[in-house]
């Protein structure tokens, strides 16, 4: 077969398992692009089954970018406790609030310049035109590796660049929702990396005992405390962890999800407690 004979073949497989096995999630329903959003950047590197009720009690209560953005920090990060890598919640928090001040509420729709936001990366600031606007342009995740890469029998050590310019050249005109879509379903469902042989170019940490497990308690533990926590008190809480519980606050400190009250020199306590921001 050439290239276009196997780019055609792929395009049918992957319509065809779609059309029989397509999942159905809430941000699929919605072409806002503000709401597609906040599903890209709540489903990096989380299940898309876990996302949905945090998706739905977000909506509900963030339905648009105003409303975030003049929310308490501290309940933004409230609701998305949970849903792991809290920072990401905190930098979709501080986009919103760049959002109103530099696009006047309206969320971008230009990768240029959605890449400018905090937490939109290369693949989100794509995926968001590509699901709210059906944008002619292609995006490349690990699942979409994985597929380009098995069926069109490619190397595996192609080029981030390379892989791209084959993203390109298989996308079908004018169906660019829709086939980014059955990618998803088509890798999640059918060509895991189990099946294929083909592992993801990043490997994914074991979370219990983390420092991202770390991480989330200590945030879990300061949500519920409006007034903060001794640092001392966290040190002694979380005394059996095998990292330096004062490097984990100043990370999360510098990641915006805490914020410390008292002597900087180390002469009198120290509180650290989740900012209110606006």
């Amino acid at each position: 077969m050439t290239d276009s004979d196997g780019e055609r073949a792929l395009q049918k497989k992957v319509f065809d398992f779609y059309r029989s096995n397509r999942r159905e999630f809430p941000w699929r329903e919605t072409t806002d692009r503000y709401a597609v959003m906040v599903s890209e950047v709540m489903l990096q590197q989380t299940q898309a089954e876990r996302v949905v009720p945090k998706y739905l009690a977000w909506m509900h209560r963030f339905p648009d970018v105003r409303s975030l953005a003049a929310s308490p920090l501290r309940e933004a990060l409230s609701l998305w406790n949970g849903l792991g890598y809290n920072a990401r919640g905190e930098r979709l928090y501080r986009a919103a609030g760049m959002i109103i001040d530099e696009f006047d509420g309206v969320v971008p729709g230009e990768p240029h310049e959605l890449i400018r936001l905090p937490g939109i990366g290369s693949y989100t600031s794509r995926s968001i035109p590509i699901f709210a606007d059906n944008r002619d342009i292609a995006t490349v995740d690990t699942n979409i590796r994985r597929i380009l890469i098995y069926e069109l029998a490619l190397p595996e050590s192609i080029s981030a660049s390379d892989l791209f310019a084959v993203a390109e050249s298989v996308l079908p005109p004018s169906k660019s929702r829709q086939w980014h879509n059955a990618l998803m379903d088509y890798g999640a469902l059918y060509l895991t990396s189990k099946r294929s042989g083909i592992r993801p170019v990043s490997r994914q940490s074991s979370f219990a005992g983390s420092r991202r497990w770390y991480r989330g308690q200590i945030l879990r533990d300061l949500l519920h405390e409006p007034d903060g926590m001794l640092a001392e008190e966290i040190q002694v809480r979380y005394g059996d962890a095998p990292f330096h519980i004062a490097d984990i606050l100043s990370d999360m400190e510098k990641d915006g999800l805490l914020e410390r009250r008292g002597s900087e020199n180390g002469a009198g306590p120290v509180t650290f407690r989740v900012p209110e921001g606006s």
